[in-house]
């Protein structure tokens, strides 16, 4: 509970990963990955709850393991590759009520974004209070900016790649940002009418780049366990 309003953690981790197989449980620097953010949301001190969605047993004792909670699992139906982030909060929400609890506020928090850290989800929290908004959502600053970027033609041409109003050194380049996928938040009641975290009344949350890693192939995987491993010397 934080300023007498309660908290609902989700923290979605279906047990298909194509990309790499049992991606929310591969061992990270000894821990299973979707360990670091229930440790995150158990530090934060924020969450009435903390629920694992997944459609995996093994995956639900592995979070209860760690401090989780998962009082049902996430129907098969809703566990696939096609998926909508929509359904699983909607699952958790409805679930939830039949079992007599309600949240003020829920916070999706993925696994996949590891070096997000309880004091994220804290500050993240207070910037909701504070700014009276619905919805707050982790962005970080982009590595390079998309004025830079274009598509190709089939013969790859570059002519025109750049359009001469961009083609200036970076720091003249506006600075652009990107959702980080480790923090959403936003009101309950909002949520079951809008579906939506990005409405008028949605603030932005900015992480520094170095915590906002957002693991969805083995390079990625690999630099977590090289940023963990700084963090820990």
């Amino acid at each position: 509970m934080y300023n007498g309003k309660t908290f609902l953690a989700i923290i979605p981790a279906r047990s298909g990963s194509k990309g790499i197989k049992n991606k929310n449980i591969k061992m990270l620097n000894g821990k299973p990955l979707l360990s670091y953010t229930i440790k995150a949301a158990l530090d934060s001190g924020i969450f009435d709850d903390i629920f694992v969605s997944t459609d995996s047993k093994e995956y639900a004792e592995i979070a209860i393991q760690y401090g989780a909670s998962v009082p049902f699992l996430r129907p098969v139906n809703i566990a696939g590759d096609n998926s909508l982030a929509k359904d699983y909060i909607l699952h958790a929400i409805q679930s939830y009520k039949f079992i007599g609890k309600s949240f003020d506020y829920i916070a999706v928090l993925q696994p996949t974004s590891p070096l997000r850290t309880g004091v994220d989800i804290r500050n993240a929290v207070a910037l909701l209070s504070d700014n009276s908004c619905d919805s707050v959502v982790s962005i970080c600053q982009t590595d390079y900016s998309p004025l830079l970027c274009n598509v190709l033609p089939e013969d790859n041409s570059l002519y025109n790649f750049i359009p001469e109003k961009n083609n200036k050194n970076r720091q003249m380049l506006s600075i652009y940002y990107r959702i980080n996928g480790a923090i959403y938040l936003i009101n309950s009641d909002v949520y079951l009418n809008t579906k939506n975290f990005y409405g008028k009344k949605s603030k932005a949350y900015i992480m520094e780049k170095e915590r906002s890693i957002d693991i969805d192939d083995e390079l990625q995987f690999k630099f977590a366990e090289f940023l963990l491993e700084e963090i820990s010397n």
